[in-house]
């Protein structure tokens, strides 16, 4: 019955006791005071009367002192040992004859029952009173054993939840852990054999770049050669058509040119400079030329040599033409010919 009790209703019932103990020993603490005191002041000198309240007072302030300690100790679940009982026994009985002294010497039967009523309560509820205080401390320490041990095996009980908790979360997070490495090497590897086959894709593709950029290189290189080749041979087929034109008008030229005028007596001087009548004189060549030539034939005549072959002296001396003149007319045939083979090449591309 005292498992089902709380603390607090075990502690009312402890403090119900003492207050109840106390109160009887008040009582019968006043009763003995009130009882002895006439008793004492008969049998002690008139002088010393007025100390006869003593007696019962100390009487009653062992008592008080072994219902006191016997409490304090019941309660700490201690043995006082046999002196406190010898003490808590003798002091009852004092009271008791004290209380009764004075009735028992008048032989007052019923005075004697009446004031032993007080001291006996007391003797009695100081027993009492230990003895359910020392039943209350070993009930309190029984429950405190119990709860104790439920309190443990509860916390064995949670330490075990927990462990487990922690070993399945353990677990868990292994797993996950396991579950997050293994997708985290499939995506490893998934991106090595994917960037693998982009490499060779790209080199694949630079590959078949390369060789289409060849291809067309090799094409257009043929093609600027054909280009060049045709260009060359339209060329040689014009210059030479140019020379036979032009040979064949000088040979006209000189066929209804008028002959030469006799040379002059040895005293006369060279002439160098001669009128317009007279043809020019080449310095360094001994062609003799009569007059220049038109000027789409000087054109075409110097047109139709590459460059290099004839100098622009030379030309000049062809055709009749001022020296500055052909050089401006070598190098608009220079850029006809850079521009002709520049077309060809663009239109490839």
């Amino acid at each position: 019955m005292l498992d089902s009790l709380t603390p607090s209703q075990i502690q009312s019932a402890e403090k119900t006791l003492a207050a109840g103990t106390w109160a009887i020993t008040a009582g019968a603490v006043l009763f003995s005071v009130l009882t002895v005191t006439p008793l004492v002041e008969r049998v002690t000198p008139a002088d010393w009367t007025w100390t006869a309240p003593i007696l019962p007072l100390v009487v009653d302030a062992a008592v008080v002192i072994v219902v006191r300690l016997d409490a304090v100790v019941a309660r700490l679940g201690g043995r006082s040992g046999p002196w406190p009982a010898v003490l808590r026994w003798m002091t009852g009985l004092m009271t008791l004859l004290l209380n009764v002294g004075d009735s028992a010497l008048k032989n007052d039967l019923v005075g004697v029952a009446v004031h032993a009523v007080a001291p006996l309560l007391l003797i009695v509820t100081a027993e009492a009173g230990l003895a359910y205080r020392r039943a209350i401390s070993a009930a309190l320490e029984r429950i405190e054993r119990s709860r104790a041990t439920a309190q443990a095996e509860r916390e064995q009980r949670e330490q075990a939840e927990r462990e487990h908790e922690r070993q399945t979360r353990e677990h868990a997070e292994h797993t996950a852990r396991e579950h997050a490495e293994r997708l985290e090497r499939e995506r490893a590897e998934r991106e090595i054999s994917e960037r693998a086959a982009e490499r060779e894709h790209t080199a694949r593709m630079e590959r078949e770049r390369l060789d289409r950029e060849a291809e067309v290189r090799r094409e257009q290189r043929e093609f600027e050669d054909r280009v060049r080749r045709e260009a060359q041979e339209r060329d040689d087929v014009l210059r030479r058509e140019q020379r036979e034109q032009a040979e064949r008008s000088r040979r006209e030229r000189a066929a209804i040119a008028p002959p030469a005028p006799a040379a002059q007596g040895a005293g006369e001087g060279e002439a160098v400079n001669t009128d317009y009548h007279l043809p020019n004189v080449g310095l360094n060549s001994g062609e003799l030329v009569l007059r220049k030539l038109p000027e789409t034939e000087a054109r075409s005549y110097i047109a139709s040599f590459r460059e290099g072959e004839r100098t622009v002296r030379q030309l000049a001396e062809d055709t009749g033409w001022s020296v500055g003149w052909v050089a401006a007319r070598v190098q608009e045939a220079r850029e006809e010919r850079a521009t002709e083979q520049a077309e060809p090449a663009e239109a490839v591309a």
